[in-house]
């Protein structure tokens, strides 16, 4: 099938519930199927919450933020929340990628930033470890494996994903390129403060979320000439308190939270301009036309042709007829470097 109807969901985890997240997660699936969609998308690590309180505190205070993010993490395999959300799936036949972070059942205390993408059967189609964990990201999260750079074929046409600064990464979008694919998922967190303009030891600008995230992901799709989903998370009042109140200055932490730059959450079309999405009002079903979300939390929906990644190839097919191969050598290593 070309056509497909797409969900990116711009929405708050309940910071440190797996139980909570999931059931928001699940609501989500639903309301996504009952509008008709083939695909929906959750932020980077979703459930149970990105760790940005490692860019506001020193890691020694943060111990207490590690044991509970360890507490909340995901088991993939045999994970009861996993499971929960592969079993809505099926049930609503709808395709479900989802940010976590996964926890091993095998050790404790070593974790993942990674994606799922689960087919309409409720299978895993595609488990992704973010490659490189990205500045203070390192606290957290172990370096992943190449294992989940696949894109597989779906009846909606061939899905790949990454993870926020891998789509910096020119390799590893040109794995997925090579594969063929046709929409591209980009997640990335609520916020990702390098500055906090309220401290005097912070001189010059905060990074510019959409800006970067636009550019990057833009980049991938007229060079892919693929669709760009890119989901972004929000960080809602409840979640900034509940981080603040563990905070060893809990005041400068709200702040900190509230003043970052947020994230959005948008599509792009395979020559890497905007593509306007909508929002459906659950009530009467009528829909509104926004270019992105980025302020409240939403669900942002695209209908989407894949006819339309066709054209472009005749121009620069990157993976194809535009590439030597006989200057050029590209492996990938896609053993799993640690089990489940």
């Amino acid at each position: 099938m070309s056509q497909i109807r797409v969900a990116a969901c711009h929405l708050s985890p309940i910071v440190f519930s797996a139980r909570a997240t999931t059931d928001k997660c699940i609501a989500a699936i639903k309301t996504a199927a009952k509008n008709a969609t083939g695909l929906v998308v959750f932020p980077e690590s979703f459930i149970p919450a990105f760790p940005v309180w490692s860019a506001l505190q020193a890691p020694t205070d943060n111990h207490d933020f590690f044991r509970l993010m360890t507490s909340e993490s995901v088991v993939v395999s045999n994970g009861k929340y996993v499971d929960a959300i592969r079993e809505e799936a099926k049930k609503n036949g709808i395709m479900v990628s989802l940010g976590i972070s996964e926890r091993l059942s095998s050790r404790d205390g070593t974790l993942y930033n990674s994606n799922l993408l689960i087919g309409a059967d409720g299978g895993i189609l595609a488990h992704h470890r973010k490659l490189v964990p990205t500045f203070f990201e390192k606290l957290t999260w172990a370096p992943g494996d190449g294992a989940g750079l696949v894109v597989p074929q779906t009846p909606f046409g061939r899905i790949g994903a990454l993870i926020c600064g891998e789509n910096t990464n020119p390799l590893a979008r040109f794995s997925l390129m090579e594969q063929g694919e046709q929409v591209h998922i980009s997640t990335f967190p609520p916020i990702w403060p390098t500055r906090v303009p309220s401290t005097s030891a912070s001189s010059g600008k905060n990074y510019d979320n959409v800006a970067a995230n636009r550019t990057r992901a833009a980049g991938h799709c007229f060079e892919a000439k693929c669709f760009g989903l890119v989901c972004s998370g929000y960080l809602d009042n409840a979640s900034i308190e509940k981080i603040s109140s563990m905070s060893t200055d809990q005041a400068f932490m709200r702040d900190a939270l509230a003043g970052s730059p947020r994230a959005a959450t948008f599509f792009l079309d395979p020559t890497g301009a905007a593509k306007n999405g909508y929002t459906v009002d659950n009530r009467t079903g009528e829909q509104k036309v926004v270019e992105y979300l980025r302020d409240t939390e939403n669900v942002l929906y695209a209908d989407l042709d894949l006819n339309e990644t066709i054209e472009g190839k005749q121009y620069h097919d990157v993976a194809g007829g535009y590439q030597r191969f006989d200057v050029f050598k590209f492996e990938v290593n896609r053993s799993r470097r640690i089990g489940t």
